[in-house]
């Protein structure tokens, strides 16, 4: 029976943190557009063409 005292406070810290988790979730707009991440993996991105900072050019400046 004295079990049930320390129970209780341990699910009420685990339900306060879960709310303050998910007003935080909702304060910081997760939920905003749910639709867009499951059709995201529907299309392909453009493929974008590499710049010539991206790629790699041998090093004519070393000797060999």
């Amino acid at each position: 029976m004295s079990i049930i005292y320390v129970l209780i406070p341990i699910a009420v810290l685990f339900v306060l943190i879960g709310l303050a988790i998910f007003f935080w979730a909702v304060r910081s707009k997760q939920f905003e557009d749910l639709d867009k991440e499951g059709f995201s993996i529907l299309f392909d991105e453009p493929e974008q063409k590499p710049t010539a900072a991206t790629t790699k050019q041998p090093d004519d400046t070393n000797p060999k």
